[in-house]
């Protein structure tokens, strides 16, 4: 399968190693010519790091154009971070062709931000658009062409936009990750299965004060305690209540399930071992730059208020922890986030967000 993967990231760069790998052709796109040239010398191959040990696969194209990289491309996988699909949506629009599948994993519900600017192009007919609760790889770069994958995905729930499309949208995301893809039904379904801004922002605000402090400080070990746990129960359970109100059913991926025994999460149940082992995690977060803030956070918490606040439900615990991140940054989350009003989706009950993500009506 012709597979373009956008960026150069963690994540990016894990999607094409594993793609390359299992005999995909890879397109790679880098905004910067000098970041190709640097591919370039290493002949365009990705080094894959895991359990199993280390191999290089080697991608079909790298190139700073993204014509290039997305033409008869059957899936673009997208894993930048959310607050650049702004930027990214109106430049890769142009360039969409019917029977494409564009993936954002997650996306924040990003992949309106994508439909909303293929219909501005002209290029929406017969491309479809899909977001997943996690990125598919625990992962960390060990140098410009080579990842660290500690674990990857075992279950992704994946909606898609729109509704009419779906089936053959996650039959061609299923051929690049086979038996993990799991129907979730619309595109909001599957932003509020986001695990990021349930695991991240308890840590990253109640942490705080260490993460300021110490050089190094990994919050998925020592700054995972009893306190933030239970604050992290609060914050899912109001997730699965707004869901709820959406009247989307189970399974709705509990991340109790992802620290106990339950039934099985995202990741398997060696995931959180294999992330507290590697040591990749144990970094100098900047509280007004890092994903965790100002996606997790300022995008995802603001994304969940708001429709919390469409559904008529209380969410005390994402707001509270969505205003102190606020407070960290000098800034109101609720309005330079992502909440539904900056999509053009303000003022909706959920059953109007749900016709439109359906792609039943137009926003």
């Amino acid at each position: 399968m012709k597979i373009a993967v956008l960026g150069g990231g963690n994540g990016s760069l894990a999607a094409a190693g594993d793609f390359a790998l299992a005999g995909h052709d890879v397109r790679l796109w880098r905004r910067s010519e000098g970041d190709v040239a640097e591919h370039a010398k290493t002949g365009n191959t990705i080094t894959v790091r895991d359990a199993e040990g280390t191999r290089t696969g080697e991608m079909a194209l790298v190139t700073s154009d993204l014509a290039e990289a997305m033409k008869g491309a059957e899936l673009i996988l997208c894993p930048i971070p959310a607050h650049a699909h702004e930027d990214l949506a109106p430049k890769i629009a142009p360039f969409f062709e019917p029977g494409q599948v564009i993936y954002l994993p997650p996306g924040t519900l990003g992949s309106l931000i994508f439909a909303f600017a293929a219909e501005k192009a002209g290029t929406a007919e017969g491309v479809a658009f899909a977001e997943t609760g996690t990125l598919p790889w625990l992962v960390r770069k060990h140098g410009f062409s080579e990842v660290v994958v500690s674990t990857r995905a075992v279950r992704l729930p994946t909606g898609v936009y729109p509704l009419s499309l779906k089936d053959t949208a996650l039959k061609t995301i299923d051929a690049a990750f086979p038996g993990v893809i799991e129907d979730c039904g619309d595109v909001l379904s599957a932003a509020l299965m986001n695990a990021g801004p349930i695991i991240h922002p308890p840590l990253i605000i109640m942490n705080a004060g260490p993460l300021e402090h110490f050089e190094a400080w990994d919050i998925h070990n020592e700054g995972t305690q009893a306190s933030v746990r239970r604050t992290t129960d609060q914050l899912d359970a109001e997730r699965v209540a707004v869901r709820e109100a959406f009247g989307y059913g189970a399974p709705h991926f509990p991340l109790a399930d992802h620290y106990r025994d339950g039934e099985m999460w995202m990741y398997d149940r060696k995931s959180r071992a294999n992330l507290k082992d590697s040591g990749d995690w144990r970094e100098k977060i900047d509280l007004t730059a890092h994903r965790y803030m100002m996606e997790d956070t300022k995008l995802g918490l603001s994304l969940l208020v708001s429709m919390a606040d469409a559904a008529g439900i209380d969410v005390p615990v994402a707001r509270s922890l969505m205003t102190l991140g606020g407070a960290i940054n000098g800034e109101d989350f609720l309005e330079t986030g992502r909440p539904l009003a900056k999509l053009g989706l303000g003022g909706k009950t959920a059953e109007e967000l749900k016709s439109i993500a359906a792609g039943k009506v137009m926003a």
